[in-house]
């Protein structure tokens, strides 16, 4: 993948907000087809990095703030939504809590693979590439159900919501 849009993805994410603008996130890009394959394996059902284009690892600081997880998670959201706004594919691969194998956790194979310090908390894996496939739009049906999970002023009160 060209280095433009990466780094045009980043800079998107950057505007992510977070706890008192403290931003402790970090990223590691992964470009390396070999990485790539590596971290496939960080546990069950990373496969989808085999065949991305690239990887960005998402870490934070759990010292620089105590909402890292959250501060670090909307970062990663934007790192997504950034790959859609450029017509391209993004998957989240969670990382934290999750087990490599029954001996180690993903965090650990990543940390690693990746020579990430052990300050360094690895939050999820943004696997990022050219779509094989055009995924169905969520439709307006589906959309619309959703109305009765938003409440106005108590959980008992539905918010009037025209879709």
């Amino acid at each position: 993948m060209e280095k433009e849009l990466i780094s045009r993805i980043l800079e998107m994410a950057f505007y992510s907000p977070s706890s008192h603008n403290r931003r402790p996130w970090y990223v590691i890009v992964v470009t390396s087809r070999e990485l790539l394959e590596k971290l496939s394996y960080a546990k069950p059902h990373a496969t989808p990095l085999k065949n991305a284009s690239l990887a960005l690892v998402i870490c934070a600081d759990e010292n620089i703030s105590d909402v890292w997880i959250e501060d670090s998670s909307i970062f990663a959201e934007h790192v997504q939504l950034a790959a859609t706004n450029l017509a391209l594919g993004s998957v989240w691969i969670q990382i934290r809590k999750r087990m490599h194998d029954e001996n180690m956790t993903a965090e650990n194979y990543v940390r690693s693979l990746l020579g990430i310090p052990s300050n360094i908390k690895v939050l999820c894996i943004i696997g990022i590439g050219y779509p094989a496939e055009k995924k169905e739009k969520h439709r307006k049906e589906e959309i619309k159900e959703l109305k009765s999970r938003v409440k106005e002023n108590h959980f008992s009160n539905l918010f009037p919501l025209e879709l």
